[in-house]
């Protein structure tokens, strides 16, 4: 059995790490915008030149941008040569603080700006969230969908996507509600997109609750204390999937993040 100090002590570690994480300065709330681009160019509010969309690459004329450093995945690998840009998957560019950051989804790309002064981020003082109870520490049980297994998602701008589907979790709650939950794969196991009782009243409209990967018997650990708020509880320009039907509990989840704390 968990220590009750040593469990509550390993949340707030936890908990800490999520301050810091999302509101350092190219954290999550400096996203200040998602332009949406279509093959022609266009001007863009905050950001400089003009941009466009060519099949899986993002075009720009911004002489500003000379001599900035190119980014993938966080590291640089060159910098912009004159006014002429072109931007792939996982690139940023650096501009001072800023960043011009390639987004796509389904297709379709976006030009995104991460501005570390942004009020989103700058007003932010804590995360407020449940204290920690062990009780809402579950054993559930996968099921894997099977290979190529999809799901329709709804995002929050009302955009339906075609996901992958890594299976479903049967869990009980405390209370005694039993869920079955649809999961996708999570760099660290699974992961469910969930609302529940304390929805839009104590806590935000939903939540993202990862999931351990299951053992050789399917078993996972559900703690729902670790369930965190969504990129679009920080800031309006994100585009994140809302729970499926199966995922919407009746049971009042009060455990883990709640809400934003602002100034």
């Amino acid at each position: 059995m968990t220590d009750t100090n040593d469990f509550a002590a390993t949340w707030a570690d936890w908990h800490e790490s999520r301050v810091r994480a999302t509101s350092s300065p190219l954290g999550l709330a400096s996203l200040v915008a998602t332009h949406w681009l279509t093959a022609e160019p266009a001007e863009y509010e905050g950001v400089p030149g003009t941009w466009q969309a060519s099949g899986e690459t993002i075009v720009g004329t911004a002489p500003g941008l000379h001599g900035k450093t190119i980014l993938q995945d966080g590291r640089p690998v060159g910098t912009v040569e004159g006014a002429s840009i072109s931007l792939e998957t996982g690139q940023d560019i650096e501009w001072g603080d800023k960043r011009v950051r390639y987004f796509s989804r389904d297709g379709a790309l976006a030009l995104r700006l991460i501005d570390p002064d942004a009020v989103t981020r700058t007003s932010i003082r804590d995360l407020d969230a449940f204290e920690p109870d062990e009780s809402w520490v579950v054993t559930g049980q996968f099921t894997s969908a099977g290979e190529g297994a999809t799901q329709n998602v709804e995002a929050i701008d009302g955009h339906v996507s075609e996901d992958e589907l890594a299976g479903r979790v049967d869990v009980t709650l405390p209370g005694g509600e039993h869920a079955t939950l649809a999961v996708t794969t999570d760099p660290r196991g699974l992961r469910a997109v969930i609302s529940d009782g304390t929805s839009g009243a104590e806590t935000y409209r939903f939540r993202f609750l990862p999931i351990t990967a299951p053992d050789e018997r399917g078993a996972v650990t559900v703690d729902f204390n670790r369930a965190y708020l969504p990129p679009c509880a920080f800031a309006d320009h994100y585009v994140c999937p809302l729970p499926p039907a199966e995922n919407r509990l009746t049971t009042a989840v009060r455990a883990g993040e709640k809400s934003v704390v602002r100034d």
